[in-house]
């Protein structure tokens, strides 16, 4: 048979295309005016206030930037190593809370009693404070067999302050899961645990990943808080930089490693809730 004739769009098509273009090109051109406009009175007031030469040289000194970017990126390794041990404290002691918080076995009341306690108590205290009472307090109990090393407990005192926050989330997950879900695995005749290890949970997680990711973006940046005990990470490093020079432009050196780290995971956090938002209004749950 003949081939099909191509498709042609309308007059009515055509006015419609070319006005979804003029409106296009109206918000481009409204967006790049307001950001100038915006933007450019933002540097002007910077550049024209009094002590912008005093505050380019105590912040921006590049040349003294240079000098202590080597020492401070050194430092911050100590940083990450404290993020990936306590990374791992805090998902074994949480998921743990979340499952003792949502247990139904009447023998384990007492559990849950001090779950819960526990939770209210980190979650009610700063990481500040946690920081000093864990860091300072234990080793000076003298206890022999207990180590005395700072860099050891200010990775602990994050980590049982971060663990409360993430056993929530975690447990918010786990009550998003419809009760059906256990009903139906029960009656396959799955046991309490197999219906929550192979039904509860991986439904529970994915639905948690977004907050979980947010929640590692702010311990990223709360592992810097253990220089208030004295170890010698990348904030304390660049502290020692500033008392020695009277210079502030390491904590911008310092500012700017976090932000090459916590940027892209923020992007990478907004990615992972649209995507989890797109699918649950397919599902129609949303």
């Amino acid at each position: 048979g003949a081939a099909p004739e191509a498709w042609v769009p309308s007059e009515i098509e055509l006015a419609r295309r070319a006005v979804r273009k003029r409106m296009d090109r109206r918000r481009i051109v409204i967006a790049t005016v307001s950001s100038l406009v915006v933007f450019g009175g933002l540097i002007a007031l910077l550049v024209t206030s009094p002590g912008w030469q005093t505050f380019q040289e105590t912040f921006f000194d590049l040349a003294y930037a240079r000098e202590v970017f080597g020492g401070i990126l050194s430092a911050f390794k100590t940083d990450l190593v404290i993020l990936f041990f306590s990374t791992i404290l805090i998902s074994v002691l949480a998921m743990a809370l979340a499952l003792l918080r949502t247990t139904r076995a009447a023998a384990s009341a007492p559990f849950r009693i001090l779950s819960t306690g526990y939770v209210d108590l980190f979650r009610g205290i700063p990481l500040l404070l946690v920081l000093y009472l864990v860091g300072f307090g234990i080793p000076a109990l003298q206890i022999s067999w207990l180590p005395t090393s700072t860099m050891l407990w200010g990775t602990v005192a994050i980590s049982l302050t971060y663990a409360a926050y993430v056993a929530e989330v975690i447990r918010s997950g786990i009550l998003s899961i419809h009760p059906s879900q256990r009903a139906a695995a029960r009656a396959l005749g799955l046991t309490q645990g197999q219906t929550m290890r192979h039904v509860v949970l991986p439904q529970a997680l994915r639905r948690v990943v977004p907050p979980l990711l947010n929640d590692f973006v702010s311990l990223l940046k709360d592992v810097a808080l253990v220089s208030v005990l004295g170890v010698p990470e990348g904030v304390r490093q660049a502290q020692i930089y500033a008392s020695e020079s009277f210079n502030f432009t390491p904590y911008v050196v310092a500012a700017a490693i976090f932000l090459v780290i916590t940027i892209p995971l923020t992007r990478v956090t907004d990615k992972v809730l649209a995507r989890a938002i797109a699918r649950q209004s397919a599902q129609g749950t949303a």
